[in-house]
């Protein structure tokens, strides 16, 4: 690392809001869910414009987030190499434009190639916004500057659920249009942020073999296979399917859709704000254990509530139970990790989140093939329970 590092160590213990760096690193999160928030509540809408099956609406995120499997290790370790920035600006301004090209297409497989290049775009920029906080900080302190960073992506991710479905009221296409804000962030990411780089010394194949042995490690191994479920759960089953039963079964607006998804993050914002706390009180093993008895508690609810507004209790659990669960699973990656293959391990990481959003939304659908919507909930929470007893073998 350059010099930087060492002078950001002396600067540590000053306030993480007064950290410009951190401020602009959190801008760049606020643009990294933004489609996954704002594009479900229009779900209902898509499928009635497009003449889309509802098994296969899940494929927009799934399509989505194919890339950032594929890509995403191969950016960590490009990133360890040349710079963080050089693949985040790019990035962004990818996301932008291919984000806003989608509010223009009328065909379903057309609109699915643009949610792919978005997806490109996207790839990057969740790891690397958590390699970067992993540069400036270490122990405790990245552990709260992650955790606050999580409460930043959840409460935006309301907000997004809100102003997607109320965009989604006027039009299914509206909520795409918000992805012009990555284009302003690009900026700001080139111009203002200032964070240490890697040296790039090594040849490419030596930090990705390099990486790919710090990978063998049997606690990251029950990490990854935490980060897959709890996307699998957040993405099949609440983010793709709750729209459909709210739509179908109480008959409700997309914005109203957008107000009951919006309570996940803001539940998640609030839980993820107290971890640092927690994890000085309880191992964070233990937290993310019971993690996942929340979201098999929230999962096993749904089926049961006959009230449109009672859907807020198992929502509120979820978020609760996610809160927790990311950013300790995400501080454990980066403790895990060397800072050389830093933003590698974090990438792998990204690829197993985003392989839960993809199974998620595929298996859910054949589940709602055999089982019905109620079927997908009691699905979503078996695999809750699966996970919390194979957890506790890492």
């Amino acid at each position: 690392m350059r010099s930087a590092s060492t002078e950001h160590q002396q600067e540590n213990q000053s306030p993480l809001y007064q950290d410009k760096n951190l401020l602009i690193i959190y801008t760049v999160s606020l643009i990294t869910f933004l489609v996954l928030a704002s594009i479900p509540p229009a779900f209902p809408k898509i499928i009635q414009a497009l003449n889309v099956p509802p098994q296969k609406i899940g494929l927009l995120i799934s399509v989505f987030s194919f890339p950032s499997l594929v890509l995403g290790p191969l950016v960590g370790v490009i990133a360890d190499r040349v710079g963080r920035k050089q693949i985040l600006v790019p990035s962004l301004v990818l996301f932008g434009i291919a984000g806003t090209a989608c509010a223009f297409a009328r065909d379903f497989n057309l609109l699915l190639w643009f949610l792919f290049l978005q997806g490109i775009g996207a790839a990057s920029l969740h790891s690397l916004t958590i390699a970067l906080i992993s540069d400036l900080y270490s122990g405790t302190r990245r552990t709260t500057a992650i955790g606050y960073n999580t409460s930043i992506i959840t409460a935006s991710t309301a907000i997004y659920s809100i102003i997607g479905g109320a965009l989604a009221v006027m039009g299914w296409y509206y909520p795409f249009l918000l992805s012009l804000a990555a284009i302003p962030v690009a900026l700001l990411v080139w111009f203002g942020l200032k964070n240490p780089e890697p040296t790039g010394e090594k040849p490419l194949n030596v930090n990705l073999l390099n990486a790919l042995k710090s990978l063998r490690n049997r606690q990251l191994a029950g990490l990854f296979i935490a980060s897959t479920a709890q996307f699998m759960l957040l993405y099949g089953a609440l983010r793709t399917y709750l729209p459909l039963l709210i739509a179908d079964s109480f008959k409700s607006s997309s914005w109203v859709i957008g107000l009951i998804l919006a309570s996940i993050p803001v539940a998640s914002a609030i839980a993820a704000s107290q971890v640092g706390r927690l994890a000085r009180r309880f191992p964070e093993t233990t937290l993310i254990r019971a993690s996942f008895v929340f979201y098999a508690l929230a999962l096993l609810c749904v089926p049961f509530i006959s009230n449109l507004w009672l859907l807020l209790i198992p929502t509120v659990l979820f978020g609760i139970g996610f809160g927790i669960c990311s950013p300790i699973t995400l501080s454990l990656v980066a403790a895990q990790a060397s800072k050389e293959y830093l933003a590698t391990v974090i990438s792998v990481n990204g690829t197993f989140c985003n392989l839960g959003r993809i199974i998620g939304p595929l298996l859910m659908g054949g589940v709602l093939d055999i089982g019905g919507i109620s079927g997908v909930f009691y699905a979503g929470a078996g695999i809750a329970i699966a996970t919390l007893i194979l957890f506790k073998y890492f």
